[in-house]
């Protein structure tokens, strides 16, 4: 039987770093969790989200499924916004898709992929809201939009969910944006797509 004792090993060099830092780093952490972020993203290896932004443990609250898809009736999704919003009161829920994501592509192609089927239907949904623009665009282009246009849907599920409605209704700072992520060169980029209250969210459907 095979332990993987050198991601232990890797996991004690880690801790030990942080204590030579900070000594008191895990003591801290260790009584409450008060980040300002919720990140959904993609569960890509390649898109963690503590290291893209380079905040330490206990700064982001996370969300992780195949490209980043905000349903309403997942009720792992839904449990973990609720106790982002409502327990651990965040000021920004980030929906953070990444270009070349193989669930986007995947939805995109004419064939069975088994399973997963089930879940890439959502994207396929968004691609048939936006048909006439990705029929527009050159092959090339058409999967990298359709990244984005992914995300910037997501977040329009996000805002009209009734964890994000009640608290906009009861004063809540609370925003709700959407990035991409580029993993050809490392970098983040805002989408320009953030909704911090009904009204915007009227504006944005």
């Amino acid at each position: 039987m095979k332990k993987l004792s050198y991601l232990f090993e890797a996991n004690k060099k880690w801790s030990e770093s942080i204590k030579d830092k900070d000594p008191e780093f895990f003591s801290r952490l260790s009584k409450q969790q008060a980040p300002d972020y919720l990140w959904i993203g993609c569960s890509d290896s390649r898109v963690p989200a503590n290291t893209l932004v380079d905040l330490p443990p206990g700064e982001v609250f996370v969300h992780r499924n195949i490209a980043n898809v905000v349903v309403h009736t997942d009720l792992n999704m839904l449990s973990v916004l609720h106790y982002a919003v409502a327990v651990l009161k965040v000021k920004h829920v980030i929906v953070c898709g990444h270009y070349g994501c193989g669930g986007v592509m995947a939805a995109m192609e004419d064939k069975s992929h088994g399973l997963i089927d089930n879940w890439l239907r959502h994207i396929k949904d968004v691609a048939r809201f936006h048909k006439e623009e990705l029929a527009k665009l050159p092959e090339s282009e058409r999967i990298d939009r359709m990244c984005e246009l992914n995300v910037m849907e997501q977040v329009r599920n996000v805002a009209n969910t009734s964890v994000v409605k009640n608290a906009w209704s009861e004063g809540q700072e609370l925003s709700v944006h959407g990035w991409i992520y580029n993993i050809n060169n490392g970098v983040l980029n805002d989408l320009d797509m953030c909704v911090s209250d009904s009204l915007e969210l009227s504006s944005e459907i």
